[in-house]
């Protein structure tokens, strides 16, 4: 195998955004593709097999875009370009940079960091309902609650409606204290803190009083018939068949569904069948409703939720190969 030098400058104002605190970008990079890196007078080295040399070239090179358009370069950014550089995507990171859903209340810009989020996002413009199945951490909840929320700001609906089943209540939710909204409130709490960060708590509270965000559990949906709505069924994998069917057969004119759900994670009793496991297998062939299966590559929390992840996933399937 032949070894090569290839040469990229790195000006010294985007340094420390693209090297990484103590050259920790660097190291990894190398650790990673098997190459030398050296940096000298603005100047990076990369020593290495050919291939190894053009692939750790590339993700710099979009590191420094990242760093020139003002963006702070993460540990998921460097994960997931290496894990990229082996499908020959030359410019995803800049390609996703570019997709701006919305910003939230402090300005900062939500945008899909991965293909697979890319691909839901797109998918949620082009169907009129959508269901986005994959593990925690896969950003299925918060990139769908930013398209609704830049839906309401576009005037494309004029209403958002968030729900979840509370199935893990079950029948101790009567001897939680308070009335009917404090009860179900903690099964809420993951979509109120989304809307808080994307839209603030003052717009937020504002929006519910005005009756344009509503947030309610799963049983309330039941006998409406919801139109120029953005609804969003979050932790789908919960609902039985009966209420799955309920919540679909609600939607009127006008509106957008995404539904949402990890099947890896349920709470139902064991007798009982997941009503999403049922809609993906009735619904598969139905046009306008799309379906977007998002895997550990797609996690973009803490880097050790992924290898929790696929460390999961690699239980699962070696239990499956027993039986």
């Amino acid at each position: 195998m032949s070894v090569i030098e290839s040469i990229i400058n790195i000006p010294a104002e985007y340094e420390k955004k693209v090297f990484g605190q103590l050259d920790c970008n660097i190291k990894k990079i190398e650790r990673t593709l098997h190459v030398t890196i050296i940096s000298r007078d603005g100047e990076l080295k990369i020593i290495g097999g050919e291939d190894a040399a053009k692939r750790a070239k590339n993700i710099f090179s979009q590191l420094l875009e990242l760093a020139k358009r003002g963006n702070d370069i993460t540990e998921q950014n460097i994960d997931y370009a290496l894990s990229l550089c082996y499908e020959k995507k030359e410019a995803a990171l800049i390609e996703l940079d570019e997709s701006i859903i919305c910003r939230t209340i402090t300005g900062k810009p939500i945008k899909p960091k991965t293909l697979g989020q890319k691909n839901y996002v797109d998918l949620i413009r082009d169907k009129m309902i959508v269901f986005g199945i994959g593990p925690a951490g896969t950003g299925k909840t918060y990139l769908a609650m930013a398209m609704a929320i830049t839906a309401l700001r576009n005037d494309e609906v004029n209403k958002i409606i968030l729900t979840r089943p509370a199935i893990e209540a079950g029948e101790n939710l009567g001897f939680l204290p308070g009335d009917l909204q404090s009860k179900v409130d903690p099964y809420l709490r993951p979509l109120y803190d989304a809307l808080y960060q994307i839209m603030g708590a003052e717009s937020f509270m504002s929006n519910t009083e005005k009756g344009i965000i509503e947030v309610a559990p799963l049983a309330y949906m039941r006998g409406r018939t919801l139109d120029n709505a953005f609804i969003i069924l979050d932790e789908a994998q919960n609902t039985t068949p009966a209420q799955m069917k309920m919540f679909l057969t609600r939607i009127g004119f006008g509106s957008k569904v995404i539904v949402t759900g990890d099947r890896t994670q349920k709470d139902l009793p064991k007798d009982v069948v997941s009503g999403l496991d049922i809609a993906l297998k009735v619904l598969k062939k139905v046009d306008d409703i799309g379906f977007i299966f998002l895997d550990n590559n797609d996690v973009v929390r803490h880097p050790l939720v992924q290898k929790i992840v696929r460390a999961y996933e690699e239980y699962e399937e070696k239990k499956k190969q027993k039986h």
